[in-house]
């Protein structure tokens, strides 16, 4: 049977969404794939309902690249309300635990330290982490019981930023992949005595992608109209911009584009690339493909092809 000819336009880079309050990263999603008319669109990495910032949008050959941004650092800043546990751990839950007791900014700066680091956290009961194939919130909007094992993650930073009265607090956070700032919460209240969840949280950091170059979806919905999409596209590699990139010629990167391995001149390497390691092979400024150097050998692991995206030509 002929594979089927893909639908829309061949768009290849990174848009940089400023997600609204109360949408689902799904649907922004649908809404950039509704208005770009893109062939293939996907997002680097879940952002709750109640959260708002940056949610890295993959178009085309950017979606090859959305593993290393879920695995790149993040940062937040949120907001968290004292003397209320919530069934979700955020301001969207019921309130399942309450407490007349208010913490000191002296009480909570000493407490942080507990939480940086590796730290072992149980996701919040209400997240998207898998129980035997199910998703944990699917359990736990059932009102069944949901068991969820602690992991490692990694906190780099946690920082009380401002305390507008009592009954909250402000934080900033950087943080490794899979960790949560609703558990952070959770736990955070419990430490302190008082209970606590997330009442506001904006996401400032995605790896190489900040807030500051985020886009809204109105705005993009006027630069799709004035057909100035290309202006704002952040190109495929900067997902990978942890990856040291190793230039290679023409000839090469149509070699390694064909799933061919290529020799490598030691006079290229300099003392910056130690085999065996990956690298982001480029030629003239362009991702040729993320591939494996050993013995002077350069083997393809995922190649990206160079395609233009059309102006002018919505479908």
């Amino acid at each position: 049977m002929a594979r089927r000819k893909p639908t829309g336009r061949p768009i290849n880079g990174w848009l940089v969404i400023d997600k609204a309050e109360g949408m689902t990263s799904t649907h922004v999603v649908n809404v950039v794939k509704r208005l770009t008319h893109a062939q293939k669109v996907g997002h680097g990495g879940t952002l709750d309902p109640l959260a708002t910032g940056i949610l890295p949008i993959a178009m085309g050959e950017a979606t090859k690249t959305v593993a290393y941004v879920m695995d790149a650092r993040k940062a937040y800043e949120f907001r968290l309300r004292f003397g209320e546990q919530r069934d979700t751990d955020d301001a969207t839950g019921e309130v399942i635990a309450f407490s007349e007791a208010r913490p000191t900014d002296e009480a909570i700066r000493a407490t942080l330290p507990r939480f940086l680091g590796l730290i072992q956290q149980v996701p919040p009961r209400f997240a998207a982490v898998k129980v035997q194939g199910e998703r944990a919130y699917d359990i736990a909007r059932r009102g069944e019981v949901v068991e969820l094992a602690a992991r490692e993650v990694r906190i780099d930073e946690l920082e009380l930023v401002g305390r507008p009265d009592a009954d909250h607090a402000d934080f900033r956070m950087s943080c490794g992949k899979g960790a949560y700032v609703r558990a952070i919460a959770r736990d955070l209240g419990l430490a302190l005595g008082c209970y606590a969840h997330v009442a506001a949280l904006r996401r400032t950091e995605v790896g190489a992608f900040s807030v500051e170059n985020a886009l809204s979806l109105d705005a993009l919905a006027r630069i799709v109209e004035d057909d100035t999409l290309p202006q704002v596209l952040v190109p495929v590699a900067t997902a990978l911009v942890g990856i040291p990139a190793l230039a290679v010629t023409e000839p090469q990167a149509h070699r390694l584009r064909s799933g061919l391995a290529v020799r490598i001149a030691p006079a290229l390497l300099g003392e910056v690339l130690q085999e065996p390691v990956t690298v982001r092979a480029m030629r003239a400024g362009e991702l040729v493909a993320l591939a494996r150097l050993e013995n002077m050998e350069l083997s393809p692991v995922r190649v990206f092809q160079s395609s233009p995206m059309p102006i002018g030509n919505r479908e």
